[in-house]
């Protein structure tokens, strides 16, 4: 007996800061992915949170202009103004 998994397709959004970058952790209370810091170390210490296609567990990696960070079947994907 063969099972299908259906796979839906992540959605995609971008996201501006307005520093050179911004720690993994932060990032996920500024979406609104986390609400607290809490919650945001528990998704990273689970392997919920991916870095640019990498499960990242490091919740003060510094998330960069071009990076993307995936959660939940979205990605976000960083806009720096910093260099602008």
């Amino acid at each position: 007996m063969k099972i299908k998994v259906k796979t839906k397709e992540h959605q995609k959004e971008k996201v501006i800061i307005n520093t050179e970058f911004i720690q993994l952790q932060a990032f996920l209370k500024f979406k609104g992915i986390a609400e607290t810091g809490g919650q945001a170390k528990e998704f990273i210490q689970d392997g919920i949170i991916k870095v640019n296609g990498e499960i990242c567990t490091a919740r003060g990696r510094k998330i960069r202009n071009g990076d993307t960070v995936s959660a939940f079947a979205v990605d976000y994907t960083v806009v720096s103004n910093e260099n602008k």
